[in-house]
């Protein structure tokens, strides 16, 4: 199969089986899928992204009963918040069952779940009856794929099968609470809030990230970063540099023409779901930097913030890291 070919669920279950991994849809990122039970496809995975060997996974449920298969303890906690969100962007982190490969938790006692709910990847795992484990198709530490030919663009033929799922519906990885030891703990925000999770738990989750606490998806300092530089300015200091030569702007409250950068939605919601797509845009376009408008310091961009401030401090390096 060629990487331009059509790939349906049939043939997407059929390369999983072989060992081999597809690009997948999921409606927070398109994922970089492999059989999380099938060591030498996890292995692939990591090579494919050029991924740390310490840097855990995601695993990826087709049903929620699932969770004992994959976790030895599962606290009340956990089942009322996949009750409440599974299917849907909120990854959960609980100690690992005996079963869950090293590689796939980067050696650690825990295991982060989730079940997706893109109805392409719900068929894909319900027809192959497994878990997946499936990271953003990207190579480590850059942009995250929001469309199909985000994941073909990266890849090329090293994955040929990539399931066309059309532009994703959330846009930014999915909340990561821990719920491996102590209180319930916010390790990713997402677009499921703080809020939403101590109105569903019907109490404050931890403050905070601990020292201590499990190693997960995208929480370096440096990721989601484009290759050109990118440096996060206030709309007034924005406003100011946007004619400078050689700068592109990402905005969402400035007019700016279309040559000389994007705006983006002013809700946090459109803003996630547009933001990957405009970073590559973007950074396509070979600028000497782009600038991007802050976004507002309230609850509900906190995933946004999070992914804007870890892009700014990944951006310009060179090669994929």
């Amino acid at each position: 199969m060629s990487a331009g070919a059509p790939c349906g669920v049939a043939e997407a279950v059929a390369a999983l089986r072989a060992g081999q991994v597809i690009g997948l849809p999921t409606e927070t990122v398109y994922g970089l899928a492999g059989d999380a039970a099938n060591a030498e496809a996890v292995a692939r995975i990591f090579a494919l992204k050029r991924r740390p060997p310490d840097h855990p996974l995601i695993v990826h449920l087709g049903d929620a009963a699932q969770l004992d298969d994959w976790a030895r303890v599962v606290p009340a906690a956990a089942r009322t918040l996949a009750a409440r969100y599974w299917p849907g962007p909120l990854t959960l982190v609980l100690p690992r069952a005996a079963r869950v490969p090293d590689a796939v938790t980067g050696g650690q006692d825990t295991v982060a779940l989730r079940m997706p709910a893109h109805p392409l990847a719900r068929a894909v795992l319900a027809a192959f009856g497994g878990a997946l484990a499936a990271p953003s198709a990207n190579r480590f530490g850059r942009i995250s794929p929001t469309r199909a030919e985000h994941v073909r663009a990266e890849f090329g033929d090293a994955v040929p099968c990539v399931l066309d799922g059309g532009p994703c519906a959330v846009g930014i990885e999915s909340t990561i609470v821990d719920l491996s030891a102590g209180a319930p703990r916010i390790l990713r925000p997402g677009a499921i809030t703080r809020a939403m999770l101590e109105r569903t738990l019907g109490g404050p989750l931890a403050a905070g990230v601990a020292d201590d606490a499990p190693r997960v998806s995208g929480s370096l300092p440096a990721h989601y970063a484009p290759r050109t530089p990118l440096a996060l300015l206030d709309a007034p200091a924005l406003r100011r540099r946007r004619g400078e030569d050689g700068t592109l702007l990402l905005t969402h409250s400035l007019t700016v023409d279309a040559a000389r950068g994007l705006r983006l939605p002013g809700d946090a919601a459109g803003y996630a779901r547009a933001l990957y797509a405009a970073l590559r845009e973007l950074d396509a376009r070979g600028a000497r930097v782009i600038l991007a408008e802050r976004v507002p310091d309230t609850p509900a961009w906190a995933g946004v913030r999070d992914r804007l401030t870890r892009a700014a401090t990944g951006a310009g390096r060179s090669g994929a890291n």
